[in-house]
């Protein structure tokens, strides 16, 4: 189960002071790293041991808990799920609009998810069942400092799309980290990769060198970085994305 990118590459320690390579003063700091890893080893449990709302098929950590940073600002997760084509229980669907106002239970998330979690369950501007909402209710307090992507493709293939979407609109906020390490696929937990990132010891470039590897030129590259950065210093709280590739 290895990372984005190469866990070592020639000329690149691990970084253990900022996310970017230099040293940055933080304000309100979101978990020390044990606690940061430990929430992952949690997030894991949960999708493994309970029904989730659609097929998980991957989970990564990324960003600053990859890098081995103490504490950790904010906690990236990225979970690659699967479509419910047909549905489980796609005749339900009018029962559960009609119950909780919300259209698609039973043809986009799983019907019997939402029978045991009515809670949880979270729709679109739209009004139709949104899958990576309704993990991230399930899956994360609404005050954790946590942010969680959701998406039917896998990381790396999300990685490289979203870098080229940036670079071609210059939305280099839109960027994903694309150091991280996949700490279970395809029902298996990664005991490895999990051992490596509890001890902080996976190691990767700085986020523009990242971009660079990936294709970026180095002035692109350095804008996306920064772009990143500081969408992530201005988020609090849980926040979730939801792609369809």
């Amino acid at each position: 189960m290895a990372g984005a990118l190469p866990t070592k590459l020639p000329g690149c320690g691990r970084q253990s002071a900022s996310r970017n390579g230099f040293s940055r003063a933080t304000g309100i700091q979101g978990m020390d790293r044990e606690a940061a890893v430990d929430r992952v080893e949690a997030l894991l449990d949960t999708v493994i041991d309970e029904e989730m709302p659609v097929p998980v098929r991957e989970v990564w950590a990324y960003g600053d808990v990859a890098l081995g940073l103490d504490p950790v600002d904010r906690l990236d997760v990225y979970l690659t799920k699967d479509v419910l084509l047909r549905g489980d229980d796609a005749d339900r669907a009018d029962e559960f609009e009609r119950e909780y106002g919300v259209a698609g239970v039973g043809k986009t998330v799983r019907a019997s998810w939402a029978d045991a979690h009515p809670e949880h369950v979270r729709a679109n501007d739209s009004g139709h069942v949104a899958p990576e909402r309704c993990l991230g209710a399930h899956l994360v307090g609404d005050d954790e400092p946590i942010h969680l992507e959701v998406c039917n493709a896998g990381f790396e293939d999300n990685v490289t799309q979203r870098l080229e979407g940036a670079l071609a609109t210059e939305t280099y906020e839109h960027v994903l980290d694309p150091r991280g390490v996949c700490v279970y696929a395809d029902g298996r937990r990664g005991t490895d990769a999990m051992a490596k990132l509890r001890a902080g010891e996976l190691v990767f470039p700085t986020l523009a060198e990242a971009l660079e590897m990936l294709g970026a030129d180095e002035a692109d590259a350095e804008l996306a970085a920064d772009a990143v950065d500081a969408r992530r210093d201005r988020a609090t709280g849980a926040t979730v994305r939801g792609d369809v590739v």
